[in-house]
């Protein structure tokens, strides 16, 4: 057993975020390397990382689930959190996020900031946590860190400063200079070695310094004067307490340099992280649902929040936790705030990857995972008596649904159990019952996403699932008025069956179903007029057209007959469903449409792309605003249809940087030629 925790001022949490193949998950395996957490270096190209163990993520190659990198280095725990950099898994980045006092980005030498680095930027901002990035890949071909930097800064603007540099460029790349320190470092073999700068990039390393001094000066209004008026020069350890203050606020955004895959630039990148990142108390503190707010702190009753769940065929459900305020220990109880109800701890974990240890204790700010928990989920808080909730993690929304459905009887009973298991894990993904049209519905942020689901299914649980195309709730009405008779004799030797009816049906706009009774004289008796109307109901349910439900028609019973001994409920009731169908067909009916109305985010440079495809699907611009510059917000409608999938189809015309919410409001008449498919394709289905 472990014995937990240093305190908590000696905590650092690091969430790694960025665009997917920036190498996150290399740069956490060099750190737990070099920290002497792992035997080996793991790799991800060859199929052993330590963090990315899952079969799916060894086959693609690519981070799908937060994992955790705990490390001790130089008396501090640095709780390293690996994140996703594909959108489909934004959902697991904004867990690392909040579980972190620090961002740190990473960049790829080459591409530079990409999409997915601009979209947890703004998350990160308005989390209120502090953000570092580290340009990664110096030694590759192409890779530029001037371009790097460069862009870095027109992005996020001018508070971006290099606190490193690197020492060569591509296959010359060979370490890195310490603008804080003034020093070169250059790994090799197992060891840092650590020299002075080399003459030639001496000057370089002066212009970095002063540029880093003029940012972080800012911080404190006096030692600002002090370099910007009167001219002195700041002592090192003026430098250094600015540096650390700077950072916490968001004054100033460090940019570091490194290799993951050489290890150059690593091992003094963890130096930096004890020495200047934030701690856990000096976090913004944390929303309480229904109002206040609590602060990170070693006092108080022990409280801690769930940022991650996930499930392990061994061991089984695995609840990642912050720790809040007190210290968390094994063989206790806490309340979780969302059931009301007592949770019995049993061990309490620390993990790397899948492999986990036992601790005896966790401190405020620490990290830890609590297994076999009751009912305990993501986004709920425990707490020692006094019930507190902590805001939920403001998870994406998923806009992209998909019917899904067992492939043979044997995995029917089974598919419904492992569904509920996947979607307890993940937050951004939803499972619904679509009543009307006869499907599960599951929906993900997009179509990876869904795909990571099915081949979880079959490693996990054994279960073949195959996606069904999704049923679009259509509606069928009426556009005039029209009269038929339900006429339903039957006679089978005993007693008979006998119901005749005269219904009027009109349109009835914004009416819903209104059934009117106008029989008059006792043509049909009052026992038999709800048969009539219940006739009618269960027709309207399945309609006339092509199987959708009747919207807004007002039905009229009029006229009819009756049987003194062979009239029955039932009769009325086949009566009614024979005269309705017959005064539908005759009274102009159509087939109408969900239409959605879109509000779609995107940079100003892609509006007009997104507004032409509007046009092209059918749809129709209801205005544009600008809430900030550089950024244009288009109001949309457009057949529901047409956009059920938009996610990676806005994805794909803006370059990813798209965004969107989705909402059904209102039904349209489907035109004439496809409303014609539609149709014929519901009757060979029925068929």
């Amino acid at each position: 057993m472990h014995l937990g925790a240093p305190s908590t001022e000696k905590i650092r949490n690091v969430v790694l975020v960025g665009h997917g193949g920036a190498g996150k998950t290399s740069l956490a395996e060099a750190m737990l390397h070099l920290a002497g957490a792992t035997k080996r270096l793991g790799s991800v190209d060859e199929g052993h990382s330590n963090l990315d163990y899952d079969s799916e993520e060894i086959q693609r190659q690519m981070t799908l689930s937060l994992s955790l990198a705990p490390l001790t280095h130089k008396g501090y725990k640095v709780n390293i959190i690996d994140t996703p950099g594909y959108a489909d898994f934004t959902g697991e980045a904004v867990a690392g996020l909040e579980a972190a006092e620090m961002a740190l980005f990473v960049v790829d030498a080459v591409s530079g900031p990409q999409v997915q680095t601009e979209r947890l930027w703004k998350v990160a901002e308005d989390i209120g946590i502090a953000r570092a990035v580290v340009i990664n890949r110096l030694d590759k071909e192409h890779a530029s860190f001037d371009s790097a930097i460069s862009a870095l800064q027109a992005k996020f603007g001018h508070r971006v400063g290099a606190v490193q540099i690197p020492l060569g460029n591509e296959a010359d790349f060979r370490g890195v200079i310490d603008v804080i320190r003034m020093k070169a470092y250059h790994h090799e073999g197992d060891k840092e070695q650590v020299t002075d700068i080399p003459e030639d990039f001496q000057q370089a390393a002066e212009a970095a310094r002063e540029k880093l001094t003029e940012l972080v000066a800012e911080a404190d209004d006096a030692l600002m004067e002090k370099y910007l008026l009167e001219g002195e020069r700041l002592t090192q350890e003026e430098l250094e307490t600015l540096l650390d203050k700077a950072i916490a606020q968001g004054i100033f955004v460090p940019v570091f340099v490194c290799s993951a895959i050489t290890l150059q630039g690593v091992e003094d990148l963890l130096d930096e992280i004890v020495s200047f990142f934030p701690q856990p108390t000096s976090r913004q503190p944390l929303a309480i649902a229904g109002g206040g707010e609590m602060e990170v702190t070693p006092s108080g009753e022990t409280v801690a929040f769930v940022f991650k769940t996930m499930s392990d065929p061994y061991v089984g459900r695995l609840n990642f936790v912050k720790v809040v305020s007190g210290t968390l220990t094994p063989n206790s109880e806490l309340y979780n705030s969302r059931t009301g109800k007592k949770e019995r701890l049993g061990h309490v974990l620390e993990i790397v990857g899948k492999e986990t240890t036992d601790v005896d204790s966790v401190p405020a700010g620490d990290l830890a995972v609590l297994p076999k928990l009751a009912d305990t989920h993501t986004g709920d808080t425990l707490s020692a008596s006094s019930k507190v909730a902590l805001t939920p993690v403001p998870f994406p929304e998923p806009l992209y649904p998909v019917a899904i459905l067992a492939k043979t009887k044997a995995d029917e009973d089974k598919l419904g159990t492992a569904l509920k298991s996947i979607v307890d894990e993940d937050p951004t993904l939803l499972l619904t019952r679509d009543e009307e049209t006869h499907q599960t519905v599951l929906t993900g942020l997009g179509d990876t996403a869904i795909d990571v689901v099915l081949s979880r299914l079959r490693e996990r649980f054994h279960v073949e699932a195959e996606l069904q195309e999704l049923r679009i709730p259509y509606r069928e009405t009426i556009r005039r008025k029209a009269e038929a008779q339900g006429r339903h004799k039957k006679q089978t030797g005993g007693s008979g069956q006998f119901g005749d009816c005269w219904l009027r049906v009109e349109p009835n706009p914004g009416g819903g179903y209104e059934f009117v009774d106008k029989i008059v004289g006792g043509r049909i008796p009052r026992q038999f007029i709800p048969a009539v109307d219940k006739g009618v109901r269960e027709t309207i349910t399945h309609g006339v057209l092509a199987g959708y439900p009747m919207v807004d028609v007002k039905v009229t019973v009029y006229d009819g007959s009756y049987h003194s001994v062979d009239s029955s409920e039932i009769a009325f009731k086949t009566a009614a469903r024979i005269a309705f169908k017959a005064a539908s067909e005759k009274a102009d009916m159509v087939l109408l449409e969900p239409i959605a109305t879109l509000e779609i985010t995107v940079p100003d440079d892609y509006a007009g792309a997104v507004m032409g495809d509007i046009s092209s699907i059918r749809g129709r611009i209801l205005g544009m605003g600008a809430p900030k510059p550089g950024v244009q917000v288009v109001k949309a409608q457009a057949p529901y249809a047409e956009v059920v999938h938009y996610s990676p189809h806005l994805r794909s015309i803006t370059s990813g940087t798209g965004s969107y919410s989705i909402s059904i409001e209102s039904y349209e008449q489907v035109p004439g030629d496809l409303a014609k498919k539609i149709i014929e394709a519901a009757k060979e289905e029925k068929d």
